[in-house]
Parts: C-alpha cells; structure tokens; sequence
C-alpha cells in the first residue's frame, strides 16, 4: 500500500504513480483528441500509463489505438473479443493497472494541460484514498463552461473526510472525476455495475469508505456534453438500470455501517433527485414506459427510505410525497407546472445576463464618446501619463522613467492610470487616476506623452501629436507579437490586425540590448524609433548600495548570513491553469536553515504558496527589482527576469522541467538550456544537487553568465531611464549609437 512518505518523490524511470484506465467504444472522431491530451506535450508528467481497453468497437478506434501504442510504451492495448459494456471495460483495465493512483477517463474526453503533473503534486502532498479534481463542460459548439459547482473546491481543506464535508456528495458522482488510491479500491472489492450509470456503484462506496479525501482547485477534465450516443443525450429503457445500481450502494452502507451509515439519508435523497431528474428531462425515458420508470422509482422510494426520512420543502418534497405513493396522474400533471417554473428561472437568468451586457456596452459607448470630446480640447504639453501591466500599479520601466523624469524634467507633470483597485499601491506624492473615470479619459485625452509597458487600451486612440513611449517589459526569450501566427495556444484568439494597428501609434520604442531591438522591430512593425538604451528599470540594480540590499533584506525577514534565493517563474500560456513545477517546501527543506526561499508567482497566476518554514511568498511584493537586489541566486525557467538579474553578476539557475513542451507550444528564440546564463536542472532532483555540488557558482556557471551579460546586458550602467528622458521629454541627443531606426 503506498504511504504519504513513498508519494513524496517524483517516480522513478519505469515507476508508475497514476494509471489512466481508458475504456474504448465507437469514439473514432474523438479518440486523437482524448489521447493527445493524455500523452502528449500537454502533459509534462512522466510517472503515468494508459491502459487502453478497446471494448470490441465497430469503427477504427482500435487501429488508432494500436497505431499510438507503437509511437509510446506507455500506451497498452487490450483488445476484447466480444462488447462487455463499460462497466466491465473498466474492471478490465484496473486488472492490468499497476500505478499506485488509478483515473477512469472517458475515451470522447480529454485532460487540460498540465492536468498529470498538478494531479500528481496533490496526490505527493496528501496521499490520500480519493483526490476529487475540477472539470470543465465542452458543449457542442466546442466552447467550455466552468462546472457550476466550483465554488466547492475553493474553500475545501488538504484532506478530510465525508463527515467533515458532507456537501461533497452534492459533487458529480462520475468515475471520471476523482482520482482513486488502486490498493483502497480494490480493498473494497467493488464491481462497476452493468448498464447505464454503472460508475455510480464504485463512486458513491468509495466516497463513504475513505478515510483521507482531498479536492484539487484546478479543471482538471473536459467533459464533452450533448455527444449524439451518450447517455445523457439517449432514449432508451436502460435508464431503468439506476435503480439496480443504487440498490448496490445500499448493500454496500449495510455492510460498511460505521462509515457509511450516517450517510444514508443523504444518499437517499441523492437518488431519489436523481431518479426524478431522469424522468423531468426530455427524450430520455420512452414516452411509453414513463409510469412503469414513475413506479418503480415509488418501489424504490418506499423500500429504501431511511426510518428519520423528512421530505423537503416545496414543490420538490410535494413530488417526493407523490413518488413514495405511486401517485403517477397527480406526478404527471406537475410536470408542465416544473418545466414552466424550471424554463422562467432559465429565462430569467439569461434576461438579467443580457442586461448585464447591455448595461456594460453602453457604458463602454459612453466612454469612448467622452474620450471623442476631449480630444477637442487643447493639449497640454506638460502632461505626461504613465501606466504599467495594465494599470496594475506604479511599476517597471514607466516608474524608472517616472523617477527621472521629476528629477530632470520637473515641469513635465506625470499622472499615473491604476486599477480601481491597485490604487493603494501608488507611492505617497505620485498623482493618480482611476482607469475609466472621466478624469482619467480626460487626462489621457490631454496629454503630450504617454509612456506604457503594454499597449493603452485600443479604443482610447492617441491625439494627433501626442508621444507614445512603448517600453515593453522585457528581453524576448519567447516568441512575441507577429511571432505568434504560429503558435495559436500561446496566440489565445490575439487580432493581429489591430496589434499592427496599435503598434502604428508607438512614436518611441525603448530596447535593451541589440536582440530585442532586432526582435521587436520585425515583430511589432511600425515606424517609431528605437531607444536601444538599456532597460530604465534595470537601473535600480545597477545602482544600488549595500545599505539598499541590507535594508529590504531586512524588510524581507532574511537573517544575517542567510543566503536568499529567489524563485521568479514565468507564466504558461500554454497551460489552461498553471500548475506549479516546484515543490518550494521540499526544496527549502533540502536547501537547509542557512538558506531561505523568496518565491515570486508570475502576476497572471494566482499565488500557490504561502510562507512557511523556509519560504516566504513574496508574490505580492510590490518590486521585483527589491527583490533582485535582496537575493543572492536567481532560480528561473523562462522568465526575462533572467536578464535583468545578470547585471548583478550573481549565480542564475535556470530550472526548466518542461522545455520542451514549453518550446513547441510557445515558441522560443533562443536555446535557454545551450544559451542560458548558468547552470541547468530538468528536474526536482537535479536542481537540489546543483545546490549541493556547488555547480551554481563554479566556473562553468561563472563562464555562461559572463558570455550572456555580453550579450544581452551591454547598455546596462545605470544610466537607461535618464537616457530615454533626455531624449523624450528633453529632446536632447542620447548617447552615442542609442537611437537606431525601426524597420517598417
């Protein structure tokens, strides 16, 4: 039986931590889809296998299946001589598994990116009997619809049990949507049942018998809803099989007393709900044999029905009341009364939703026609406006030109654009709007300058005669704007046609290093010119003293003689939710007390970890250059923090277990593991014994990071943000080879 503590390490080559049971019938269309997603770049997991049992299909599922097998050995194929349905298809697979986790997925479905590896940190974590994860609705069209029910994911905590949170049985109660420990399953000695709904007879005993049960926050699966053949979408007299499979879970709580009894009356309910939204919904019990499907759910009502039974209130405990009578003609004519009711509250919702967005269009209408108006009014050429990661708060190299600015240009007045709610992050004595009050449409209206590290919204057009300043926020290690026609995950829908567009507004574009200047150009075409003075921000790292580094050392909590390391990941455009690719307890734990970890989540992901012995989180810290200048290492994977941090001629360790997925779907222009600045660790493992052996600052490492200093940091001297004011706001020379024309 696996314990917590054998969970604890990434598998082993050749161990297997989670075997997906993959039944197969008459799933031709959807199958490539379902198994790419399960074994190919999506997932970056290593420790899975895929027992794939071809149910006798009539169509070419099981030749596809035999043709992936042979491209990946951790596909096998078992072939059956005759149809046996779902249920033993799935009993078929769990003989054959041999991971310590198994996962019934449904072969028309597929896993979200990332989906293994976020399954298999949780399991690591908690080790427990059953791990419930978050799914996603495909509807026809092919869009995807969050499940209704999320919210009880949210709050829930590492592990529990059925008695600590009884509202789990209100979760959908599928194979496929839990994750279960092989040993405990089988300890049970459960059978999936034969027919329709036959997970329900494994799912519903395995909720009750757990002693150890997490949930995971993260959509985890895509369920493909309204399939023509499913049967939720299927009349037919096989949904008479509910009643059969729910009389199996009952014999099972009069087996298992002591855990499961006190969730009879629950489960009671469960079923009767389930039995009557069988019947309310339409084409799927035979319109002939609707009251015999009406008596038998009242034989079973009366026969299971638990002594402390009270009927709920409502409409609902009037058609339970008729159920357990066998009442069928007064059933009937309720029906009409609870579509009716069931169609208002639908309508109703989609009538509140449609005001919801009328209301925010003609909202949007009314700011742009304000906007229209003042650009009517006279420009003030000593107004500058700033913003930053779109309207986050005072950041990047819009603050460094900030700064400077009020030093050597004090007549030009900086107004700041921040979020309604970032307004709190606004350093004393720096002016602030309110993204899309009229004072801010305004302002934006009047100004001379206008300096962003994005884009300004795209309906808000610049005044004739008006200064963009376009920063951008880093040196491109990924592939960016134009670039991205040919990565559509990373693209996510972008309209290129208005990228161009907005990139025919920018007057000045500010470069780094000779590399960005020949990205950018190609991949942001415009006619603006092209500062190539170094980053503004890079120069709070260039210049700052030793009492600087002690004092945020000391605001950060770091100990004298400590070594702070700072882990900066970068987001994954190319998963649906990013799963975290560092176990940051364990590895603070392997780096030992003389070292802390300073864990800085990517602004587009919500922060995973949370300070603790050895770790502070530090996501929410309002300068990423405090923290450079703070740390002692940098670990990084693709984040252009990297090259910021190389001007501090400190050890760079770059951590990339997913390279190669990262590569494909995002697109790269550079080798990061043959260019990169330091040493290099694909895994958990190797990124302690980097640590460990001393690789990070042998000469090796000392070698890689001088060569990509070279490259990538040649006007870094502390002088870029008084560079780019001198020559905007001052309109004097910069120095020497710093302006180089873009290309159109």
């Amino acid at each position: 039986m696996a314990t917590r503590d054998s969970l604890a390490t990434q598998p082993s080559e050749g161990e297997v931590l989670i075997s997906v049971v993959l039944p197969v019938y008459q799933v031709q269309e959807f199958l490539p889809e379902c198994l790419d997603s399960l074994l190919g770049a999506a997932q970056s997991f290593g420790g899975v296998e895929v027992v794939a049992v071809d149910d006798c299909s009539p169509d070419g599922s099981g030749a596809l299946l035999d043709e992936y097998a042979a491209r990946d050995s951790r596909l096998s194929v078992v072939h059956l001589p005759e149809n046996v349905g779902l249920g033993r298809a799935r009993g078929e697979g769990l003989a054959r598994a041999k991971g310590d986790y198994v996962w019934f997925v449904d072969s028309d479905d597929r896993l979200t990116t990332g989906a293994l590896a976020a399954v298999a940190e949780r399991l690591r974590q908690t080790a427990p009997d059953v791990l419930l994860v978050d799914h996603g609705l495909i509807n026809p069209d092919g869009s995807v619809q969050r499940n209704v029910r999320a919210h009880l994911f949210r709050d829930a905590p590492e592990t529990f049990t059925l008695g600590e949170r009884p509202s789990t049985l209100d979760l959908i109660m599928t194979a496929w949507s839990r994750v279960l420990r092989r040993d405990f399953l089988l300890g049970l000695d459960l059978d999936f049942g034969h027919g329709y709904y036959e997970d329900i007879s494994v799912t519903y005993p395995t909720l009750l018998a757990a002693r150890r049960i997490s949930m995971l926050d993260r959509v985890c699966y895509h369920y493909r809803r309204g399939r023509e053949g499913a049967i939720t979408n299927t009349s037919s007299p096989k949904h008479f099989d509910l009643f059969g499979q729910y009389e199996r879970i009952f014999a099972f709580i009069d087996q298992e007393t002591t855990t499961a009894e006190p969730f009879r009356k629950a489960v009671f309910d469960r079923t009767v709900r389930h039995a009557a939204t069988v019947l309310a919904t339409p084409g799927l019990v035979p319109r002939n044999l609707r009251r015999d499907f009406f008596l038998r759910a009242a034989e079973h009502f009366r026969r299971f029905r638990p002594s402390d039974y009270t009927y709920p209130s409502g409409l609902r405990g009037l058609q339970y009341r008729l159920v357990e009578r066998g009442a069928y003609p007064a059933y009937a004519a309720l029906e009409p009364v609870n579509r009716l009711r069931l169609a208002l509250r639908t309508a109703l919702g989609r009538a509140r939703g449609a005001a919801r967005r009328t209301s925010r269009l003609a909202a949007t209408a009314l700011r742009r026609a304000y906007y229209r108006a003042c650009l009517r009014l006279p420009a003030d050429d000593t107004l500058a406006v700033y913003a930053a990661y779109w309207n986050r708060g005072y950041a990047c190299n819009p603050a460094a030109i900030y700064e400077k600015a009020r030093e050597l240009a004090p007549g030009i007045r900086g107004v700041w654009v921040v979020a309604r709610d970032r307004t709190a992050s606004v350093p004393p004595g720096v002016e602030y709007v309110v993204e899309g009050t009229p004072r801010c449409l305004r302002t934006m209206a009047r100004a001379r300058y206008l300096v962003n590290n994005v884009n300004f919204p795209y309906e808000l057009a610049k005044r004739r005669g008006a200064v963009l300043v376009q920063t951008q926020h880093g040196t491109p290690l990924k592939k960016m704007g134009t670039d991205l026609r040919d990565h559509p995950v990373a693209a996510r829908g972008m309209n290129f046609d208005r990228l161009v567009e907005q990139c025919g507004r920018w007057n000045v574009l500010v470069s780094p290093n000779p590399h960005t200047t020949e990205v950018f150009t190609r991949v942001y075409p415009g006619g603006y010119e092209v500062l190539e003075t170094g980053y503004p921000r890079v120069d709070r790292l260039v210049n700052a003293s030793l009492d600087e580094v002690n004092r945020v050392r000391g605001e950060l909590g770091i100990a004298p003689g400590q070594i702070a390391v700072l882990y900066a990941p970068t987001h994954r455009d190319h998963q649906d939710e990013t799963a975290s690719v560092l176990d940051v307890q364990r590895f603070a734990d392997q780096l030992g007390d003389d070292h802390v970890l300073l864990v800085r989540s990517h602004y587009f992901d919500l922060p995973r970890t949370s300070s603790s012995r050895g770790v502070v989180d530090v996501s929410t810290h309002p300068s990423i250059e405090d923290l450079c200048i703070a740390s002692d290492v940098l670990i990084t994977d693709y984040s252009s923090v990297m090259f910021d941090y190389a001007v501090l001629d400190r050890p760079i360790v770059i951590y990339a277990p997913d390279w190669e997925a990262y590569r494909r779907s995002r697109g790269v222009y550079l080798d990061l593991l043959a260019e990169g600045p330091g040493a290099v660790a694909t895994t958990q493992e190797a990124l302690v014994e980097v640590f460990r052996s001393g690789e990070h600052t042998g000469p090796r490492a000392a070698e890689r990071l001088a060569g990509f200093r070279d490259r990538f940091c040649p006007h870094d001297d502390g002088r870029a943000a008084e560079r780019v004011v001198r020559s905007v706001f001052l309109g004097e020379s910069a120095d020497s080879n710093s302006l180089t024309p873009a290309r159109g």
